[in-house]
Protein backbone atom coordinates (compact mmCIF):
# COMPACT_ATOMS: atom_id res chain seq x y z
CA UNK A 1 0.00 0.00 0.00
CA UNK A 2 1.52 3.04 -0.97
CA UNK A 3 0.11 5.92 1.29
CA UNK A 4 2.38 8.03 3.21
CA UNK A 5 3.14 7.68 6.92
CA UNK A 6 1.94 10.98 8.21
CA UNK A 7 -1.86 10.70 6.17
CA UNK A 8 -2.20 7.27 7.51
CA UNK A 9 -1.52 8.97 11.10
CA UNK A 10 -3.68 11.79 10.50
CA UNK A 11 -6.37 9.40 9.92
CA UNK A 12 -5.65 7.34 12.76
CA UNK A 13 -5.60 9.96 14.81
CA UNK A 14 -8.86 12.05 13.05
CA UNK A 15 -11.23 8.77 14.07
CA UNK A 16 -9.35 7.73 17.48
CA UNK A 17 -12.43 8.77 19.93
CA UNK A 18 -15.61 8.23 17.40
CA UNK A 19 -17.69 4.73 17.94
CA UNK A 20 -18.61 3.33 15.23
CA UNK A 21 -22.13 4.47 15.99
CA UNK A 22 -20.84 8.19 15.33
CA UNK A 23 -19.18 7.11 12.21
CA UNK A 24 -22.49 5.51 10.79
CA UNK A 25 -24.00 8.81 11.41
CA UNK A 26 -21.10 10.81 9.83
CA UNK A 27 -21.17 8.58 6.88
CA UNK A 28 -25.50 9.28 6.93
CA UNK A 29 -24.83 13.27 6.85
CA UNK A 30 -22.63 12.83 3.55
CA UNK A 31 -25.61 10.37 1.69
CA UNK A 32 -23.15 7.33 2.93
CA UNK A 33 -26.43 5.54 4.22
CA UNK A 34 -25.92 2.25 1.64
CA UNK A 35 -22.62 1.77 2.30
CA UNK A 36 -19.91 0.83 5.15
CA UNK A 37 -21.72 -1.29 7.86
CA UNK A 38 -20.33 -4.54 7.73
CA UNK A 39 -22.85 -7.38 8.54
CA UNK A 40 -24.16 -8.40 12.06
CA UNK A 41 -23.14 -11.69 12.06
CA UNK A 42 -19.06 -9.87 12.05
CA UNK A 43 -18.95 -9.99 15.89
CA UNK A 44 -16.50 -8.96 18.83
CA UNK A 45 -14.75 -11.65 20.27
CA UNK A 46 -15.12 -9.20 23.41
CA UNK A 47 -16.28 -5.56 24.07
CA UNK A 48 -13.07 -3.23 22.84
CA UNK A 49 -12.82 -0.75 20.45
CA UNK A 50 -10.18 -0.03 17.41
CA UNK A 51 -9.56 2.15 14.63
CA UNK A 52 -6.93 1.12 11.75
CA UNK A 53 -5.61 1.41 8.36
CA UNK A 54 -7.36 -1.87 5.96
CA UNK A 55 -4.36 -4.19 5.36
CA UNK A 56 -6.66 -6.57 3.29
CA UNK A 57 -5.88 -10.52 2.29
CA UNK A 58 -7.91 -13.07 0.59
CA UNK A 59 -7.92 -17.19 1.17
CA UNK A 60 -10.39 -19.32 -0.87
CA UNK A 61 -11.98 -22.64 0.01
CA UNK A 62 -9.17 -25.18 -0.97
CA UNK A 63 -9.02 -26.88 -4.04
CA UNK A 64 -8.04 -30.18 -3.80
CA UNK A 65 -8.28 -33.63 -1.84
CA UNK A 66 -6.24 -34.39 1.42
CA UNK A 67 -4.01 -37.33 1.17
CA UNK A 68 -4.25 -39.98 3.21
CA UNK A 69 -1.20 -40.25 5.26
CA UNK A 70 -0.24 -41.83 8.73
CA UNK A 71 0.32 -39.26 11.38
CA UNK A 72 4.17 -38.15 10.64
CA UNK A 73 3.47 -37.97 7.34
CA UNK A 74 0.42 -35.87 8.20
CA UNK A 75 2.74 -33.56 10.06
CA UNK A 76 4.78 -33.18 7.44
CA UNK A 77 2.47 -32.27 4.98
CA UNK A 78 0.88 -29.77 7.33
CA UNK A 79 4.04 -28.04 8.12
CA UNK A 80 4.44 -28.11 4.36
CA UNK A 81 1.04 -26.67 3.61
CA UNK A 82 1.63 -23.79 5.27
CA UNK A 83 4.29 -22.72 2.98
CA UNK A 84 3.09 -24.05 -0.69
CA UNK A 85 -0.86 -23.63 -0.15
CA UNK A 86 -2.08 -21.32 2.66
CA UNK A 87 1.43 -18.91 3.59
CA UNK A 88 0.62 -15.57 5.11
CA UNK A 89 2.95 -12.97 2.82
CA UNK A 90 1.13 -10.40 4.26
CA UNK A 91 2.28 -10.35 7.45
CA UNK A 92 5.50 -9.63 6.50
CA UNK A 93 4.22 -5.74 5.32
CA UNK A 94 2.65 -5.22 8.44
CA UNK A 95 2.67 -1.18 9.89
CA UNK A 96 2.14 0.26 13.03
CA UNK A 97 -1.54 1.05 12.69
CA UNK A 98 -3.02 -1.23 10.62
CA UNK A 99 -6.50 -3.04 10.65
CA UNK A 100 -6.32 -6.76 9.11
CA UNK A 101 -8.92 -7.68 6.63
CA UNK A 102 -9.38 -10.71 6.04
CA UNK A 103 -11.58 -12.43 2.80
CA UNK A 104 -12.18 -15.76 3.86
CA UNK A 105 -14.73 -17.02 1.64
CA UNK A 106 -17.06 -18.13 4.72
CA UNK A 107 -14.60 -20.93 5.36
CA UNK A 108 -14.98 -22.48 8.77
CA UNK A 109 -11.46 -22.59 10.26
CA UNK A 110 -9.37 -20.99 12.22
CA UNK A 111 -6.47 -18.60 9.96
CA UNK A 112 -5.97 -16.91 12.98
CA UNK A 113 -5.23 -17.88 16.57
CA UNK A 114 -3.78 -17.16 19.68
CA UNK A 115 0.10 -16.83 18.18
CA UNK A 116 -0.09 -15.54 15.05
CA UNK A 117 -2.51 -12.77 16.08
CA UNK A 118 0.36 -11.89 18.90
CA UNK A 119 3.05 -11.96 16.25
CA UNK A 120 0.94 -9.37 14.30
CA UNK A 121 0.44 -7.11 17.43
CA UNK A 122 3.88 -6.72 17.74
CA UNK A 123 4.12 -5.12 14.46
CA UNK A 124 1.66 -3.25 15.02
CA UNK A 125 -1.56 -4.43 13.78
CA UNK A 126 -4.55 -2.19 15.95
CA UNK A 127 -7.20 -5.10 15.01
CA UNK A 128 -8.91 -8.27 12.77
CA UNK A 129 -11.91 -8.44 11.12
CA UNK A 130 -12.68 -11.55 9.20
CA UNK A 131 -15.68 -13.17 6.81
CA UNK A 132 -14.34 -16.62 8.41
CA UNK A 133 -13.04 -18.01 11.62
CA UNK A 134 -11.03 -17.86 14.39
CA UNK A 135 -9.65 -20.47 16.71
CA UNK A 136 -7.85 -20.19 20.38
CA UNK A 137 -10.38 -17.38 21.49
CA UNK A 138 -10.19 -17.61 24.89
CA UNK A 139 -6.41 -16.89 24.74
CA UNK A 140 -7.08 -14.24 22.44
CA UNK A 141 -10.09 -12.50 24.24
CA UNK A 142 -7.21 -12.99 27.47
CA UNK A 143 -4.59 -11.38 25.70
CA UNK A 144 -7.21 -8.80 24.65
CA UNK A 145 -6.54 -9.05 20.98
CA UNK A 146 -9.43 -6.98 19.38
CA UNK A 147 -10.93 -9.31 16.95
CA UNK A 148 -14.22 -9.66 14.95
CA UNK A 149 -15.32 -12.67 13.19
CA UNK A 150 -17.72 -14.70 11.76
CA UNK A 151 -17.60 -17.98 13.40
CA UNK A 152 -15.75 -19.48 16.18
CA UNK A 153 -13.74 -22.31 14.18
CA UNK A 154 -12.09 -25.31 16.07
CA UNK A 155 -9.75 -26.33 12.63
CA UNK A 156 -6.84 -25.43 11.51
CA UNK A 157 -7.13 -24.61 7.89
CA UNK A 158 -4.90 -27.71 6.10
CA UNK A 159 -7.47 -29.08 3.75
CA UNK A 160 -10.07 -25.77 4.36
CA UNK A 161 -8.10 -22.26 3.03
CA UNK A 162 -5.32 -21.49 0.28
CA UNK A 163 -3.98 -18.05 -0.20
CA UNK A 164 -5.18 -16.17 -2.76
CA UNK A 165 -4.07 -12.67 -2.71
CA UNK A 166 -2.74 -9.35 -0.45
CA UNK A 167 -3.62 -5.99 -0.92
CA UNK A 168 -6.69 -6.08 -3.39
CA UNK A 169 -9.88 -5.06 -2.68
CA UNK A 170 -11.78 -7.74 -0.82
CA UNK A 171 -15.03 -8.15 0.39
CA UNK A 172 -16.11 -8.98 4.05
CA UNK A 173 -19.72 -8.67 5.60
CA UNK A 174 -21.32 -7.63 2.58
CA UNK A 175 -18.59 -4.59 2.56
CA UNK A 176 -16.11 -4.07 -0.50
CA UNK A 177 -12.78 -3.09 1.56
CA UNK A 178 -9.95 -1.23 -0.21
CA UNK A 179 -6.74 -1.15 1.33
CA UNK A 180 -6.05 2.06 2.58
CA UNK A 181 -9.52 2.17 3.99
CA UNK A 182 -10.44 3.20 7.66
CA UNK A 183 -11.37 0.70 10.13
CA UNK A 184 -13.90 1.69 13.05
CA UNK A 185 -14.87 -1.13 15.34
CA UNK A 186 -16.30 -1.92 18.45
CA UNK A 187 -18.87 -3.91 20.42
CA UNK A 188 -21.61 -2.39 17.74
CA UNK A 189 -19.33 -3.87 14.95
CA UNK A 190 -17.56 -2.87 12.29
CA UNK A 191 -18.00 0.20 10.14
CA UNK A 192 -15.32 0.66 7.19
CA UNK A 193 -14.83 4.60 5.12
CA UNK A 194 -13.46 5.11 1.85
CA UNK A 195 -10.17 6.82 2.05
CA UNK A 196 -11.48 9.33 -0.24
CA UNK A 197 -14.05 10.74 2.46
CA UNK A 198 -12.22 9.29 5.92
CA UNK A 199 -11.59 13.21 7.19
CA UNK A 200 -15.11 14.60 6.12
CA UNK A 201 -16.80 11.55 7.86
CA UNK A 202 -14.15 12.72 10.90
CA UNK A 203 -15.50 15.54 10.97
CA UNK A 204 -19.12 14.53 11.40
CA UNK A 205 -18.53 12.01 13.41
CA UNK A 206 -17.08 13.63 15.82
CA UNK A 207 -19.39 16.51 15.63
CA UNK A 208 -21.90 13.67 16.50
CA UNK A 209 -19.97 11.98 19.14
CA UNK A 210 -19.60 15.49 21.27
CA UNK A 211 -23.45 16.46 20.92
CA UNK A 212 -23.47 12.58 22.55
CA UNK A 213 -21.41 13.48 24.91
CA UNK A 214 -23.22 16.70 26.46
CA UNK A 215 -26.46 15.40 26.30
CA UNK A 216 -25.54 12.31 28.39
CA UNK A 217 -23.15 14.54 30.71
CA UNK A 218 -26.48 16.13 31.80
CA UNK A 219 -28.54 13.35 32.47
CA UNK A 220 -25.54 12.19 34.79
CA UNK A 221 -25.82 15.16 36.40
CA UNK A 222 -29.42 15.16 37.24
CA UNK A 223 -29.19 11.32 37.80
CA UNK A 224 -26.42 12.71 40.17
CA UNK A 225 -23.89 10.02 37.95
CA UNK A 226 -19.91 10.45 39.00
CA UNK A 227 -18.86 11.64 35.18
CA UNK A 228 -16.97 9.25 33.18
CA UNK A 229 -14.77 9.45 30.73
CA UNK A 230 -17.77 8.82 27.78
CA UNK A 231 -19.11 11.83 28.63
CA UNK A 232 -15.98 14.28 30.08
Amino acid sequence: MAFSREENEALLAAFAETRVADVRDGMDVLGWHHYGSLSPAIQPLWRTHAVGIARTVRYLPYQGRVPELGSAEYLAWSGNYYGTVCPYPWTNDIQDGDFVVIDASGVDAGLMGSENTLACLRKGVRGFVTSGGVRDTDEIIMQEIPFWSAMISKSMVQGRLQYDAKDVPVAVGGVAVFPGDVVVADGDGVIVVPRRIALDVAREANDEHERDKKGRKAHYEALGRDLDPTVV
